[in-house]
C-alpha cells in the first residue's frame, strides 16, 4: 500500500489515464475528484462490501415457508395474508 499526503488543489496519477485530485479538506472530510476512463469502475468501498454481503445472502437458500415464517415473526407479513400449507404444498390465492 502506498501512503501519500496531498493538500487541497494537489493531485496524483495512477497510470496514464487516472487522476485523483484533492478538492478540499474540511472538518475531517476529504473531497476528491477522480478522472478515469468510463471502462474503469469507481465504487466506494462500503458499497462494494454491501453488494458482496447482499450477494452472499442471496446465495443462501431457504424454503419459502421458512422465509414466510421469518417475515411473520418480524412483523413483515400479517398472518391473515399468509398462504396456508396443504398436503399438496402451499395454497395459492385465486
Amino acid at each position: 500500500m502506498l501512503i501519500l499526503q496531498r493538500k487541497a488543489g494537489e493531485s496524483l496519477l495512477i497510470g496514464d489515464e487516472i487522476e485523483i485530485s484533492v478538492l478540499s479538506v474540511e472538518a475531517g472530510r476529504v473531497r476528491l475528484a477522480i478522472e478515469a476512463p468510463k471502462s474503469v469502475a469507481i465504487l466506494r468501498s462500503e458499497l462494494k462490501n454491501a453488494a458482496a454481503t447482499n450477494r452472499e445472502a442471496a446465495d443462501e437458500e431457504a424454503p419459502p415457508l421458512t422465509l414466510l415464517e421469518l417475515l411473520q415473526n418480524t412483523g413483515g407479513v400479517p398472518l391473515a395474508e399468509a398462504p396456508k400449507e396443504t398436503a399438496e404444498g402451499p395454497e395459492q390465492k385465486k
